[in-house]
């Protein structure tokens, strides 16, 4: 089986790497691979890549990430979250391959309190949000065999992330705030590879599982408790810090503007997966305090 990995360097995609070579030959490009073009903003170089390599399965983790920015930067959010995709469904569907693709919690107006299934109507509140949404749009109208993955609040051990931020800002100031009326669940980029490489595998022996999914690790939070966890956690593995978790202050999202609107519900039901692929998704203690762990080791 051959795969086409589109990503490579970012979170999710650095693990993709891992998980995904035992499954077949792995082709993982990023925007400055040279044989095969990896650069999103290449609409005809990314059609020539599937034309070339001809995949089995394509695993699209690359992905115009800047939130605040994509509000004055719509032209070029749109052409990598959705041109690009777009582009990349309809190669798909010419060479038979399934694609794989995540998306984000921000589809989502962001109200209430019940956590989103994938039925539920959409309706972003910012431009990243709609361009993820045109995205899965533009897979769903192609017809080709794929599984969307929505997610949320990602980190990885690799790179920066929340965590890293509040353990820097903890040992650098004497007091933190942090926001505490936005709901999610802190999901580990290993999780969301490894559920992946699973599922990849089921669909392929049964078709009719492809589809929308939600992936996200289990329980919620706020960021805020998010902080305060891993602050609790820094302080038992012995790395010293000015502000100790029970110090970080609670603060609504109006104290903090952005350029870009967030939800403040950004709780993602998981039952669907779970229940098509057998899968046991852990709480999002567990992966954060894992993490935190490996950074401290480093």
């Amino acid at each position: 089986m051959k795969i086409l990995l589109l990503g490579m360097d970012g979170q999710v995609g650095w693990e993709l790497q891992r998980s995904l070579a035992p499954l077949g030959h792995l082709l993982a490009l990023n925007a400055r691979s040279q044989e095969y073009c990896g650069d999103l903003s290449n609409l005809p170089g990314l059609a020539e890549t599937v034309r070339r390599y001809a995949p089995d399965v394509i695993v699209n983790a690359a992905a115009y990430t800047a939130v605040d920015k994509a509000e004055t930067d719509r032209e070029q959010a749109f052409k990598v979250n959705a041109e690009a995709v777009e582009v990349l469904a309809r190669a798909a569907t010419e060479c038979g391959a399934l694609l794989v693709h995540y998306s984000t919690d921000y589809v989502f107006p962001g109200a209430g309190s019940e956590a989103w299934r994938e039925d539920d109507a959409v309706g972003p509140l910012n431009a990243y949000g709609e361009s993820k949404l045109a995205g899965e749009r533009a897979i769903q109208a192609s017809g080709c065999a794929h599984l969307i993955f929505r997610t949320c609040w990602v980190y990885a051990a690799r790179g920066n992330n929340f965590a890293r931020t509040m353990l820097r800002l903890a040992g650098e100031r004497d007091s933190l705030g942090v926001i505490d009326d936005q709901f999610g669940a802190p999901t580990g980029a290993e999780l969301i590879a490894d559920v992946s490489a699973h599922a990849i595998t089921a669909t392929l022996r049964d078709p009719s599982l492809a589809g929308v999914y939600h992936l996200a690790a289990a329980g919620e939070t706020t960021w805020c408790g998010y902080a305060r966890f891993v602050l609790a956690q820094a302080s038992a593995l012995g790395v010293p810090l000015k502000v100790a978790a029970y110090q970080v202050n609670p603060l609504t999202t109006d104290a903090y503007p952005t350029p870009a609107k967030r939800p403040a519900n950004s709780r993602l039901n998981t039952n669907k997966l779970q229940k098509a692929f057998a899968q046991t998704l852990p709480d999002w203690r567990l992966g954060v305090a894992r993490m935190l762990t490996e950074i401290n080791e480093k």
